[in-house]
């Protein structure tokens, strides 16, 4: 099996990734904002199944069967900005309820999907999962399987974990916006712009 510097390692590299600023965290502090801790938890739970998908993605070959079909990565990325900017919309439609937003005022279930499925539609995670585990796995201590599926399930939990401490940073914003009435109103549109963001940066991304 992994060593244990091997996985320490892996640990590393993997917080280091996690602090570099991409498309989970400024969706995981939007849904801090947004909705509070517990939806900014929720969202930080989705990317972690979203993970654990992709693991067993990645364990079973199915990853690379995919990334091996050339269309399968403008498909995913189209069906990702779609989606992204179909969220940007009803944000917009509905301003009114980004102003009174917590955690019970939407479902954390919906939150959780949301940033599950934002994450499956990003076809550079697809990529990184099949290119990054197989780097820290030992052919030659067998058992490439068990390691792929334990280097994943250690990114989950730590990936998890940082996104949930991260979502409390996206909370004391919202907690600072909601002290403005005007700025407050922003909030929506905020979570717009985000999102718009994210798609356009699907849309102009390459291999």
């Amino acid at each position: 099996m992994i060593s244990l510097s091997t996985l320490a390692t892996f640990s590393i590299a993997v917080l280091l990734l996690l602090c570099s600023p991409g498309p989970n965290m400024a969706f995981v502090m939007t849904c801090g904002m947004q909705y509070g801790v517990r939806g900014g938890v929720a969202a930080a739970l989705g990317i972690g199944a979203a993970d654990i998908i992709l693991t067993l993605l990645t364990a079973c070959g199915i990853t690379a069967i995919i990334t091996a079909w050339p269309p399968s990565f403008d498909l995913i990325r189209y069906a990702g900005a779609m989606y992204l900017l179909w969220m940007a919309y009803k944000a917009l439609r509905n301003p009114a309820s980004a102003i009174p937003a917590t955690a019970q005022a939407v479902a954390l279930r919906t939150v959780f999907a949301r940033s599950c499925l934002n994450s499956l539609l990003n076809p550079k995670a697809l990529l990184f999962f099949m290119v990054f585990l197989p780097q820290f796995v030992d052919a030659q201590a067998g058992m490439v399987t068990q390691q792929l599926l334990l280097l994943g399930l250690t990114l989950t939990i730590i990936s998890t974990v940082f996104h949930s401490l991260l979502s409390s940073f996206g909370h004391v914003i919202r907690q600072t916006l909601m002290r403005h009435a005007k700025v407050a109103k922003l909030q929506a549109r905020i979570l717009a712009a985000v999102l718009s963001l994210l798609a356009l940066r699907l849309l102009l991304m390459t291999r």
